[in-house]
């Protein structure tokens, strides 16, 4: 009896999880401009600051936006900026990549860091 309940419940929280893993870009606008803004510029002709331009990010190799001078270590990461790499790289930059420049310490938060990847997939 408590088989049919207990995998109803897990049905519902994977499924209340998957839904909260999408993100919502509009909030991640406002996490961005909170955490990332004082660094990174997130439109087509914001240019780089502190840290590289992140407009396109989505798709694009780690290392590659034309006059920013990046790390050893993020040019020779060969990662591309996938939202399951951005996953694992924006709760712990300097751990996901050790010898960055990236000086932040990372977006800790699920629900915010599922938001901000959201705005980062809309930078197109």
């Amino acid at each position: 009896m408590r088989a049919p309940i207990l995998i109803a419940s897990l049905l519902i929280a994977s499924s209340s999880l998957a839904a909260h893993a999408a993100g919502d870009a509009q909030r991640g606008a406002e996490v961005f401009d909170n955490e990332c803004s004082d660094c990174h510029t997130a439109t087509a002709k914001g240019g780089n600051g502190k840290g590289p331009a992140l407009f396109g990010i989505v798709g694009r190799n780690a290392g590659s936006v034309a006059g920013y001078d990046y790390s050893d270590a993020n040019k020779a990461s060969h990662f591309v900026w996938t939202a399951e790499q951005l996953e694992a790289y924006l709760p712990n930059p300097k751990g996901a990549m050790p010898g960055t420049k990236m000086r932040y310490s990372g977006v800790k938060d699920a629900a915010e860091r599922a938001d901000v990847i959201a705005f980062l997939q809309s930078l197109k």
